[in-house]
């Protein structure tokens, strides 16, 4: 019975179901979309195994499980593909009768099993009820890494080690040499002495001139210079200094090989050793892959270690070129019309990447979001707003000169060039805190009106604002584009955005000439669709503190976006982002953990450079590929609009209206005021194609319609 209620089983149906064609693949020449399939297998299901479909308390006794070939396949799919039924019953077999032995412990997370299995994945996505009213989704947990990927961060070259090894370690060519050697070294064992062929002859010179003196310390006999032999007098009271004149020749060394050397108890050597790391003059860990034992280095050797370390796995990258840089960010950010995503699950990780990026508020949904998902529903982006995993709002602050921006405070619409970014709401706070949102031109009435309602009743719906300011809807539309345009306010979902850049007659409830099918598709742009709105949560004081963490997080969405971060690159971004100097900085800290790599990965840019693990592999790849000839055509509002910053030439525009065209990497074509301008020569039959294909958009039918002219409506 818990079978046949679980969504595996409804899974497995789906399945069972297409491949015994049972369930239409294909309608009108045309791929049937998943929900539909979806709905189609349910229908089905309903009409074989209407108990599977029934509400389980309706049900007097137990599910009748029909006699159906689609049925018997499904549920012997669940218990013996999806799961192990005989297994799991001799499990429950050994538990109840005690071979194994059940321990109860207390986490501060779950483990990854059991975190599996609390989230029902991957199967939980099928779940009817809204994400946010999941239970599953109270019990979060931290990022884990596997073990054999935790112990290669910040991994030490084991070159890097035996070089230092061998720098750090004498290398006399006279008895005066030798002498200072003895000197910061405390002391040298017969073996060590041996290890040079002109050692031995140098130390009887210098035992002659009682410069040196051979000692016995307990069963080993050791050479000490004259002026450190007082050190070997009282060993106990001086042993912090003896090691600490080891570590400096010695590298990685562990406390039994130092206790070996003198034929003291290790037990005395740890506490040496402990007493030189609260100075900071040592430090511990395990640093060579051989050594299983806890190892000790001095701060300073330990510090040349890891940056021989950090320059061989710079040397390690051949830099590409910027053409090969811009074919690896068109797969990077998925805009190649073979890479793109699908489905609604696919916009959570689009929009991870995007983070921060500001765009014009009329091109997320026409030109940057499709050019990246297939066939993009607004609603998908609604539903991961509604359920405050992302918010929109404007961060940048206005331009005193702006034309737009002057018609915005006056109370008109805001224009569709609007900088808008999508942010991760807990992320909200560290965003904001670089943003200069000082905003010296006044506020209307209206949106003042407007502003301290919702500062004194919090967040609102738009016919409780309208009734509690005592304006009409459209003043209330007008105040609220205004607070907007300011970024000021925001609502639950981006339906509040996109009915304020929709002429006020095609929105929801107003007259319209469109058809009944357009009329259902505007139907999702009114401003009772919008949610509530609120304002803006700013940085307090105390988050403010928090700068460090706020540059770590605008740094590891850049590497997200991009894959290699360097100075150049950074012109793209908006301009309130932290300066070079802190993302620098933070930078060479998550290099110095090991996270990130430094180095020279895109030829012909100057200053430090930066990457992802994952993003170097993938540019040696895009390097070894050959040229396809496809092109790839984007809105000039796009991220990717890099003409003019990684290729000569001037910039081309921000604006939504404009757009380019690449192929393999190369710009070869923009539109920009209605005409297109090529940078390549091309025959005529290739500037037809290119043409065809800078003009060609990605937009869904929905979002299309709002660029019609005024006239038609």
């Amino acid at each position: 019975q818990a079978l046949c209620a679980a969504p595996m089983f409804e899974v497995r149906w789906r399945w069972d179901a297409g491949i015994a064609l049972a369930l239409p693949r294909f309608r009108g020449g045309k791929k049937i979309p998943p929900q539909i399939a979806r709905m189609n297998a349910e229908d089905l299901l309903a009409s074989v195994f209407p108990d599977q479909v029934a509400c389980a308390e309706n049900l007097p006794g137990e599910i009748e499980v029909p006699d159906h070939p689609l049925v018997r396949q499904t549920i012997r799919d669940c218990l013996e593909e999806a799961m192990d039924i005989d297994e799991f019953e001799a499990v429950l077999r050994k538990l109840e009768s005690g071979e194994i032995r059940v321990v109860a412990r207390d986490l501060t997370e779950p483990s990854p099993l059991a975190l599996e299995a609390l989230n029902a994945r991957p199967y939980a996505y099928l779940d009817d009820a809204p994400l946010e009213e999941r239970r599953t989704q109270a019990v979060m947990s931290r990022r884990w890494l596997d073990p054999t990927e935790a112990a290669d961060i910040g991994k030490l070259d084991p070159e890097a080690i035996a070089r230092v090894c061998t720098e750090a370690w004498p290398d006399a060519a006279t008895p005066d040499e030798l002498h200072d050697a003895l000197l910061w070294l405390t002391f040298m064992t017969e073996e060590e002495c041996r290890s040079s062929a002109m050692w031995p002859r140098l130390m009887e010179d210098l035992a002659l001139q009682s410069r040196v003196t051979r000692i016995s310390v307990g069963r080993r006999n050791v050479w000490v210079a004259a002026e450190r032999r007082a050190l070997f007098e009282s060993p106990d009271e001086s042993l912090v200094e003896i090691v600490r004149g080891r570590l400096e020749g010695l590298g990685p060394v562990t406390a039994a090989q130092i206790a070996d050397s003198l034929d003291s108890s290790e037990t005395k050597i740890d506490g040496a050793l402990i007493a030189l790391q609260a100075e900071g003059f040592a430090m511990r860990g395990h640093f060579t892959a051989a050594s299983a034992q806890e190892e000790w280095c001095e701060r300073r050797l330990l510090a040349r270690i890891h940056r021989y370390t950090v320059k061989r796995l710079r040397a390690e990258i051949e830099p590409v070129t910027a053409r090969d840089f811009l074919r690896f960010l068109s797969e990077w950010q998925r805009v190649l019309p073979g890479a793109r995503m699908q489905g609604s699950d696919a916009l959570a990780a689009v929009l991870t990447q995007l983070e921060g990026f500001e765009s014009p508020a009329g091109a997320w949904e026409t030109e940057v979001i499709p050019s990246r998902i297939t066939e993009y529903e607004p609603q998908w982006l609604d539903e991961n707003i509604r359920a405050g995993r992302f918010i929109w709002t404007r961060l940048a602050a206005r331009s005193g000169t702006s034309r737009a921006d002057d018609s915005a405070a006056r109370g008109a619409s805001p224009i569709r060039s609007t900088p808008i970014v999508l942010l991760g709401r807990k992320h909200v706070p560290l965003w904001s805190m670089f943003a200069d949102q000082s905003d010296s031109a006044p506020l209307t009435s209206r949106a003042q009106a407007v502003v301290e309602f919702i500062r004194r009743q919090g967040a609102s719906f738009f016919d409780e604002i309208a009734e509690s300011v005592g304006m009409l809807p459209v003043e209330v539309e007008e105040a609220l584009a205004e607070l907007v345009a300011v970024g000021l306010v925001n609502s639950d979902s981006f339906a509040g955005l996109r009915v304020l850049l929709m002429p006020s007659g095609r929105r929801a409830g107003r007259p319209s000439s469109y058809g009944a099918r357009h009329k259902r598709r505007l139907a999702l742009f009114g401003m009772a669709d919008a949610g509530r709105w609120a304002l803006v949560r700013r940085p307090t004081p105390e988050s403010k503190e928090r700068k460090d963490e706020a540059v770590e997080q605008i740094v590891r969405t850049l590497l997200r976006r991009w894959g290699v971060v360097f100075w150049k690159l950074l012109t793209r971004e908006a301009d309130w982002l932290p300066p070079w100097r802190d993302i620098l900085s933070c930078c060479r800290r998550l290099e110095a953990r090991g996270e990130i790599r430094g180095g020279r990965f895109i030829a012909g840019f100057s200053g430090e450079q930066f990457a992802i693990p994952e993003a170097i592999g993938l540019l040696r790849d895009v390097r070894r590929k050959p040229p396809t000839g496809q092109y790839v055509s984007l809105s000039a509002a796009d991220p990717l609009n890099l003409v003019g910053i990684l290729t000569p030439g001037a910039r081309l525009s921000s604006l939504a209206g404009n757009r380019l065209l690449y192929r393999d990497g190369l710009p070869v074509a923009t539109l920009a005021a209605g005409e297109v301008q090529y940078l390549e020569d091309l025959p005529p039959k290739e500037q037809w194609e290119a043409q065809t294909a800078l003009k060609r958009r990605h937009a869904p039918v929905a979002l299309d319609e709002m660029e019609l002219p005024a006239s038609n409506t």
